[in-house]
């Protein structure tokens, strides 16, 4: 039996929604296609605390392992100041606002297209 591959847009979506469920802050997700070929987008979000982003990244990791999805790996996960799910075509961080305002993420990838909160790809051009 043969496993069908969850579009990279589907997947951005279900992490997203999986997000949201248990209130995660300022959902950021960015398109980085044109930038890097290790992955073609970041979700990034924040947790109010080191239990809230644990428990954000744990949801995210249930829900895709619903969906036939093998995370490649995680990182972060006991700390709980960032979390990281690598999961092929998407890279989830969950971080605390101190750390995220630190690494500060969306400017490191600046000039990749951006869209807050719900994803909405836009129609393929024939």
């Amino acid at each position: 039996m043969k496993k069908q591959k969850m579009l990279s847009e589907d997947l951005v979506k279900l992490a997203i929604a999986a997000l949201e469920d248990i209130k995660a802050q300022d959902i950021i997700t960015i398109d980085v296609r044109d930038k890097t070929s290790i992955t073609d987008f970041m979700v990034i979000a924040s947790g109010t605390s080191s239990r809230h982003v644990k428990s954000l990244v744990d949801n995210v990791l249930e829900k895709v392992k619903e969906k036939g999805v093998r995370p490649l790996g995680s990182e972060g996960l006991d700390s709980g100041e960032w979390a990281l799910l690598d999961l092929g075509d998407i890279v989830v961080h969950v971080m605390l606002p101190t750390a995220r305002q630190f690494y500060d993420l969306e400017r490191l990838w600046q000039g990749a297209e951006q869209s807050r909160a719900q994803f909405s790809p836009e129609p393929e051009q024939e």
